[in-house]
């Protein structure tokens, strides 16, 4: 009777919350959920900059003396803020818009394509959002360090 009996299945993986305290150190993060975050932190870090960016927009078109004082805060500093780190600031926001469009994207192909609903789908277009999205950064950041 025992050669009849089912052989024991092994235990199920336990799913509970994570403790931010004792187990974020050690959790592993999907990459589709890393893109999801990165996509609430550029949206925040947006609407934050967003007095930087009005500021950056009006000085740069309202004339031509103002156009100058846009180009000598980001070289040489705005009173007691370094050049560089407006141009840093500039980097942060670049990023933002560029990995928030391309995350609302891939958003956008899984609402239109079923076949992108799956983990696989999900897990390659998520690589493909951060690796994107740092590439243009690094492009971008190049030329507004002036490295070409």
């Amino acid at each position: 009777m025992t050669e009849l009996a089912t052989p024991p299945r092994p235990p199920r993986r336990e799913f509970r919350n994570i403790n931010a305290i004792t187990d974020l150190r050690t959790y592993r993060l999907p990459p589709a959920g890393i893109v999801s975050i990165l996509h609430r932190v550029s949206g925040v870090l947006m609407f934050l900059l967003l007095p930087f960016i009005i500021w950056m927009f009006d000085t740069s078109v309202s004339s031509e003396i103002s156009f100058a004082r846009f180009k000598a805060a980001f070289n040489s500093g705005l009173g007691f803020v370094p050049g560089w780190l407006i141009k840093l600031v500039a980097l942060a926001l670049i990023w933002a818009y560029l990995h928030h469009i391309t995350a609302g994207l891939r958003h956008l192909w899984m609402d239109v394509s079923h076949a992108a609903v799956s983990k696989e789908f999900g897990k390659s277009s998520a690589i493909a959002t951060l690796a994107i999205s740092i590439l243009l950064t690094l492009i971008l950041g190049a030329k507004l360090f002036g490295l070409y």
